[in-house]
């Protein structure tokens, strides 16, 4: 890595201020940012970790919104929305390992918006609203690509408001290795219509599947899914998969998602 210094401010002024300083990143459980520094793709001069700010943190429920905080943890999210949003807890519960899910957080896995990554599924799905320090952030405004969401430089997501919907479930096919998404499919079923969203697939990151949705919110079962297909051309082709297995697994996990919830 490169030399850097740390600081963990105790409130989101404290950090906001520190933030503020050159070349300064927020660090939040450090599941992508320390693996970046040891690549040296990334060389802060400060790291500002929010581990601290006991604000930012916690899951509630209240008027059928589930509301996470940007640093409660993968695990504190498994346990608390148990009760209040399944498909999401089981989510977070199935992320990585122990130790990832106790030291990750929603709020970094949204800033950072790997397209492999989970929550963005979720968030997409749900018709989350990310909230910072500043505004708040429609999800469908939010994810701009790979890499890329709507945040300003400085600025932090202190919380997730997730509309609770009607039926979800999350069904991800997994990498073994790091267990992030190869295909990963959330589908949310809400009273005005069927939200799909899929991670892991498309060389732009996650995105609605829009004529999979048109098809549920007429008929919420796998049947009315057949015959459609995602194309192959924009997903992403690896040494995990091309992209036309890519574009086959959406289908079937998709399928899978509905009969589940």
């Amino acid at each position: 890595m490169y030399s850097f210094d740390v600081v963990k401010p105790g409130t989101l002024d404290d950090a906001l201020a520190a933030l503020g300083e050159d070349e300064a990143q927020a660090l939040g459980g450090g599941q992508t940012l320390i693996p970046s520094l040891k690549q040296r793709l990334a060389m802060p001069s400060v790291l500002v970790s929010l581990t601290g700010i006991e604000e930012i943190k916690g899951v509630s429920s209240e008027g059928g919104v589930l509301t996470v905080g940007g640093g409660a943890s993968h695990a504190s999210v498994a346990r608390e929305a148990a009760s209040s949003y399944p498909a999401l807890a089981a989510l977070a519960g199935n992320i990585g390992d122990p130790a990832v899910r106790n030291r990750g957080t929603a709020g970094g896995s949204l800033a950072n918006n790997d397209p492999a990554a989970c929550y963005p599924a979720a968030a997409l799905a749900s018709g989350a609203t990310i909230v910072t320090n500043a505004r708040e952030i429609a999800a469908d405004e939010y994810f701009q690509g790979m890499f890329t969401t709507a945040l300003d430089e400085g600025e932090i997501i202190t919380a997730v408001k997730f509309p609770i919907p009607e039926k979800a479930a999350y069904i991800k096919f997994e990498q073994p290795a790091s267990r992030f998404a190869l295909v990963g499919v959330f589908v949310a079923k809400y009273a005005d219509g069927v939200r799909v969203a899929v991670t892991g697939a498309s060389e732009e990151g996650v995105f609605r599947w829009t004529e999979a949705e048109a098809a549920l919110s007429g008929d919420f079962s796998a049947a009315a899914l057949d015959g459609l297909s995602v194309p192959a051309e924009g997903l992403m082709t690896d040494l995990h998969g091309s992209a036309a297995y890519r574009a086959h697994l959406i289908g079937v996990l998709t399928k899978r998602a509905v009969a589940q919830a």
